[in-house]
């Protein structure tokens, strides 16, 4: 199966970090709308050794044709050495919201 539409989400460190990035996205055409959920409390090992952080959650709806330059965008401007970035497909919804996500990604 493959999906027109695709939330990526990332975490950060900070309300103002996914302020940012969800801001920027959007300006750069790459997301239609960005949400962000937080704080939230993330456990992950790191460097051997277990940690526990808040953190913000920024989901990004988009096209999945600019989930790649998305993806990208991310990567370059994200404040955290390794970042999480997750694409998962939007199998279904509202027709005129996923026409919507598709027109502000262009």
């Amino acid at each position: 199966m493959s999906a027109d539409h695709v939330v990526v989400i990332t975490t950060v460190d900070s309300e103002a970090a996914a302020r940012t990035i969800a801001a920027s996205a959007i300006e750069a055409r790459l997301a239609a709308c960005a949400q962000i959920v937080g704080p939230i409390t993330s456990v992950f090992r790191w460097e051997g050794e277990v940690q526990t952080a808040a953190e913000w959650r920024v989901e990004c709806k988009t096209a999945a044709d600019r989930s790649g330059a998305l993806e990208e965008f991310l990567n370059v401007r994200h404040p955290y050495d390794l970042p999480e970035v997750v694409v998962t497909p939007i199998v279904g919804g509202s027709p005129r919201y996923l026409s919507w996500l598709v027109e502000e990604t262009r």
